[in-house]
């Protein structure tokens, strides 16, 4: 799954994801957002954008796969609090939240995965305090994503790390990676059958470490065929 790949569909390489053995599958939005999911077969596209949620912005993609719903997330930064960017990103986790819950009612087997722009707690940031009156640590923003575990879903890499970071994002600030100034925001919510198939689940620093990387690295999972 990719996020914030900021292209129109027309302008997404298809030849050269094609001509490595995928399947694209896109949302696109000019110079912002836009979200993709890769597939070595062919999938069919289930949603474009939440169902239930009227939204200008390329934030999520659905599709089937074999047996499998799979989406790719873009949840909205939400920055500054007290603002209208900050409102969008709770109705927009409200309305995830929602099609989460109708989702795991009609099937069993589904993954969410990307970018949800959210410090789950103080274990998932490399210090908790410059963050506090940020977007993506505030209480009503934790209390959204920790709800999809009352659902029924399961965050794959905390599940299998209790006490491990796992960051997935270091800023581009002067000595931020190599210091492990990170913070875990990137992340794969399970079903429980998915999550019974679930063989690993690890962020891959190599890509970050790279010259000019992207602030995000990627996230990882493996599953039992």
């Amino acid at each position: 799954m990719l996020q914030e790949i900021k292209t129109e569909y027309n302008a997404f390489p298809f030849f050269e994801i094609n001509t490595s053995g995928y399947q694209a599958y896109v949302l696109g939005q000019k110079g912002y957002n836009g979200v993709a999911v890769l597939t070595k077969e062919k999938a069919i596209i289930r949603n474009e954008n939440l169902p239930n949620f009227e939204d200008p912005q390329a934030r999520y993609l659905e599709i089937l796969y074999h047996d499998i719903i799979i989406a790719s997330v873009y949840m909205p930064n939400g920055n500054p609090v007290g603002t209208e960017k900050f409102e969008y990103k709770l109705k927009f986790m409200d309305a995830f939240y929602q099609h989460a819950q109708n989702l795991l009612a009609t099937h069993q087997n589904i993954i969410f995965g990307g970018d949800f722009n959210v410090i789950l707690s103080a274990q998932d940031v490399y210090d908790e305090e410059p963050f506090k009156n940020n977007a993506l640590c505030q209480k009503s923003v934790r209390n959204r994503l920790t709800a999809l575990n009352f659902l029924g879903f399961y965050d794959a890499y905390r599940t299998l790390y209790q006490t491990e970071n796992g960051y997935t994002y270091w800023d581009y600030g002067p000595f931020a990676f190599s210091n492990d100034y990170g913070m875990r925001i990137d992340y794969f919510y399970l079903s429980a059958s998915m999550l019974e198939k679930l063989k690993t689940c690890a962020p891959d620093k190599k890509l970050r470490a790279k010259e000019k990387p992207s602030d995000h690295t990627p996230l990882t999972a493996v599953f039992e065929d």
